[in-house]
């Protein structure tokens, strides 16, 4: 009898998954909340947006690193083919949010230059954000690939689609930091933040449309997935639930719920997340490798599952603890030094 093989491809595509998720909603909001920066009308207001987010911008950040790192780990050929073509939207992404996380600090320093450090934070917020769309668009139009290397050209990733999809996550990011503004913080702020997140929100609206519509385009087997028998009646409630989602996020920015705009807009990206994941899976080199395919060794797999299941939770502890320690409405008066 055969000895029984657990297969580690699936837990580490999980893990990916959830890391990938967890940056862009946690980094997302608080990236959201930069984009708006801009928006504040007063100093008062500056500070308390910059407030809500202080304790944990930088926590956020480490979803950033374990998606890379799984990537690098347990998925090498797509590594070795997606950070090639993706060099110049990364780097710029990269350099943004450094570029953000000194103006965050030196704004309560440098009082002098206070003006340049709140246009550094909110420029910076934008630019890392849009960086991460085209990477998102690039990512699903695919690469040109010659056996196991990138073989296209370094600025193959802007194009129409990508550029779409970059101007599509500043409206996403800024509608969760209007609804992370709206419950963490209450006056002039909050009616501020539920404005424009209503402005935000019919933004997304039009990008989920039209990349919905788009998407199918890229590769006639996502085509067939979401539009042969009986796969349309299997996926139709994802675009249903999405529909519901957005309804109960248009009532919620403009009622006087504070916590339900947030919550909405989380289900409403992981609703976008999931139509992505059935689009897309088991590629992760769209349209060329399966995770299988560009899995390391099951040596290598098992070795590193041993420290990400014990590292993991204690970042998820950590994370959690941290958010319930800083609970509750901001003040002006108390913040980051």
């Amino acid at each position: 009898m055969s000895a029984l093989v657990l297969d580690l491809v699936p837990i580490w595509t999980a893990v990916l998954a959830v890391g990938v998720f967890l940056y862009v909603l946690l980094d997302g909001f608080d990236l959201g909340v930069g984009i708006l920066y801009g928006f504040a009308p007063d100093l008062r207001s500056r500070n308390l947006a910059m407030n809500s987010i202080a304790p944990v911008w930088d926590g956020n950040e480490t979803w950033l690193i374990l998606g890379g790192v799984a990537l690098m780990a347990a998925f090498p050929l797509a590594f070795a083919i997606i950070l090639p073509a993706l060099y110049f939207p990364i780097i710029l992404m990269l350099l943004a949010l450094v570029f953000r996380g000194v103006a965050f600090e030196f704004r309560f320093r440098d009082a002098e230059h206070r003006g340049f450090w709140d246009h550094a934070f909110c420029w910076g917020s934008a630019l890392a954000t849009f960086a991460q769309g085209v990477v998102l668009g690039a990512f699903v139009q695919g690469f040109a690939v010659d056996g196991r290397h990138f073989s296209g050209g370094s600025f193959d990733c802007f194009t129409p689609f990508s550029l779409l999809t970059g101007v599509a996550l500043m409206f996403g990011y800024a509608l969760l930091g209007a609804g992370w503004l709206v419950l963490k913080t209450t006056g002039p702020l909050q009616d501020m933040a539920r404005r424009l997140g209503r402005y935000a929100f019919v933004g997304v609206l039009i990008a989920v449309v039209a990349v919905s519509v788009w998407t199918p385009t890229m590769d006639p087997h996502i085509l067939a997935r979401w539009f042969t028998w009986p796969n349309m009646a299997y996926l139709a409630p994802v675009p249903v639930v999405t529909a519901l989602v957005a309804l109960a996020e248009w009532r919620a920015l403009n009622d006087r719920s504070e916590a339900a705009p947030f919550l909405w807009a989380v289900v409403l990206f992981a609703m976008s997340y999931l139509g992505l994941a059935i689009s897309l899976f088991p590629m992760i080199v769209p349209y060329k490798y399966t995770i299988w395919q560009a899995a390391s060794s099951e040596s290598t797999q098992a070795f590193l599952l041993v420290g990400v299941l014990i590292l993991l939770p204690v970042v998820l502890l950590y994370t959690a603890w941290s958010y319930w320690v800083f609970r509750g409405k901001v003040r002006a008066d108390i913040g980051y030094h």
